[in-house]
């Protein structure tokens, strides 16, 4: 897939004022400082589409950008930030969680993983609700780069291993580097082949009416 545009749709705290639901949306999520918003500015090609934060957790919105003028990459707020009050997180997961479970146009979501980091209980706890709600997902290890590709492979055994106490097949898993793009193409096609399959959800009236009144 060639990216041609992307641009800055609109950022929300509501899901309720999301745009309507008739274009395919891939959401984009995982710990504070994973490298999400450099791996969407790395795919886009656009260098600051999506806001980098020198802040963990400071991302507190759903952010949508629209990609060809056909899909969406959903950058959603981080999770598992320690320095976020209970009732802060709290309110994030409701809200993350009722977008990922009621979101008719998704079509799946992107977990991203620090490939350098032993499995994570968050990370694999996050997997786990995933699954139990039957939701389509694959892994996205970040920051490839900075450790050698051995070590990587290393990494991604372990979280699959770990992952297969509760998962009967281990999800389909991507191996990404912002700083050499390595991964970019094959997550782009990834989403290629997933858009041609995309219809555009029915409901009781338009689609548009629909949007407004989630």
């Amino acid at each position: 897939m060639i990216v041609k545009s992307a641009e800055f749709i609109c950022s929300n705290s509501q899901v309720s004022k999301l745009p309507p639901p008739v274009k395919a949306e891939y959401a984009f999520i995982g710990r504070s400082n994973v490298g999400k918003s450099s791996l969407i500015n790395t795919l886009t090609g656009k260098k600051g589409l999506a806001k980098t934060s020198q802040t963990p957790g400071k991302t507190q919105l759903i952010n949508h950008f629209l990609i060809n003028e056909s899909w969406y990459i959903v950058d959603l707020p981080g999770y598992g930030y320690a320095r976020a009050s209970k009732t802060e997180k709290a309110k994030w997961d409701k809200f993350i969680h009722t977008y990922l479970d009621k979101r008719e146009s998704l079509q799946c979501v992107m977990v991203l993983i620090d490939s350098r980091l032993e499995p994570q209980k968050i990370d694999l706890e996050f997997c786990n609700w995933l699954g139990e709600k039957g939701l389509s997902f694959v892994l996205v290890f970040t920051k490839a780069d900075k450790q050698s590709s051995v070590k990587t492979d290393q990494s991604i055994a372990k979280f699959r291993k770990a992952l297969m106490a509760t998962f009967e097949e281990a999800p389909q898993f991507f191996i990404t580097s912002s700083e050499t793009q390595l991964g970019r193409e094959e997550i782009l096609e990834f989403i290629d082949v997933v858009n041609q399959n995309f219809e555009v959800p029915t409901f009781l009236g338009s689609p548009l009416e629909r949007g407004r009144e989630e």
